[in-house]
């Protein structure tokens, strides 16, 4: 199928493709998969009964990545997939998700991306999933990404949670358990604008010896929006956790951030911080010495921010 200009712009956003990658592909255009590829170590194809995706990568792979981005330019299109990654046995690899609503009427356009994924004992995954919407009209663009995330003995996982912007609303759910000596590390950036609405709820159980698990949150709020970020890390044997969210509150913006920690063993160490702030004076009044001016100054600080 050839894909317009409008979908290789919104693959570019959300996973910074510019053209059909070689290797093991899924392109989700308005509810259907439209291009879909296998390679010799990555399986793709559909579920058991239809819904959805099954990508399974082969135990030891390695430095292979696959992609498995979804647009939505249709207006008012409810879409609904549930997709299942399994990373084998000692494998290292990529999967670049992610989803862009482009809508440009007054109807909503949603899309529910409902993930698990699981990495089996000794492997490694980098998870990366970008949200971007865009629009001229006043027809919402909504994104609810629920993942259920199982990482394995010995295993480790990296996700990299980012809402670009444009999204009017989300609720981001996470669930992952951790087994003995494995490893979780979510990064989240978020940017909220407008009257949009973000929430995350991210619930880790750490339920085996030298399980590990990190979360780091970074916000920016803008204009009226809102966000509430909820991060639990629930310590079931000797573990180690840490939550941590910094947010920069901007105009008439709210943030609320709830991290929770839960002991249920006396060898767990669990520890959380969270911080809500003003861009400070002297980081604008430096950047503005240099020669920019105030907007680019703040644009800079945020990018920064949220790099």
């Amino acid at each position: 199928m050839q894909l317009t200009k409008l979908d290789m712009d919104m693959l570019a956003a959300v996973a910074d493709l510019k053209e059909v990658p070689q290797g093991a592909v899924n392109i989700r255009l308005n509810g259907a998969a439209v291009i879909r590829h296998s390679s010799p170590n990555i399986s793709v194809g559909p579920n058991h009964d239809g819904s959805g995706l099954l990508v399974e990568i082969k135990p030891g792979t390695h430095n292979e990545t696959v992609h498995v981005p979804v647009v939505l330019t249709q207006p008012g299109l409810q879409d609904k997939v549930y997709n299942t990654f399994i990373v084998g046995e000692n494998a290292d690899a990529t999967i670049i998700a992610g989803c862009g609503i482009h809508n440009d009427s007054h109807a909503e356009s949603r899309h529910d991306g409902i993930h698990e994924v699981i990495v089996r004992a000794g492997a490694r995954l980098k998870y990366i999933e970008k949200h971007y919407g865009e629009g001229s009209e006043t027809g919402k663009r909504v994104l609810n990404p629920s993942t259920l995330v199982t990482v394995e003995e010995g295993a480790s996982a990296e996700m990299e949670m980012v809402q670009i912007k444009g999204v009017n609303d989300t609720v981001r759910s996470t669930v992952a358990h951790i087994h003995a000596r494995g490893n979780l590390k979510i990064i989240e950036r978020l940017l909220t604008q407008g009257e949009q609405k973000a929430e995350s709820d991210i619930t880790i159980y750490m339920e085996g010896p030298g399980a590990s698990a990190q979360v780091l949150s970074r916000a920016v709020a803008q204009g009226d929006s809102y966000q509430l970020f909820k991060a639990a890390l629930v310590g079931q044997d000797a573990c180690i956790g840490h939550v941590e969210c910094d947010a920069i509150l901007m105009d008439r913006a709210r943030i609320r951030s709830v991290p929770e920690i839960q002991a249920e063993d006396a060898e767990a160490v669990l520890t959380h911080e969270a911080a809500i702030g003003k861009i400070a004076g002297e980081q604008l009044v430096k950047l503005m010495s240099l020669g920019l001016s105030e907007s680019e100054a703040v644009d800079t600080i945020l990018e920064g921010f949220l790099r």
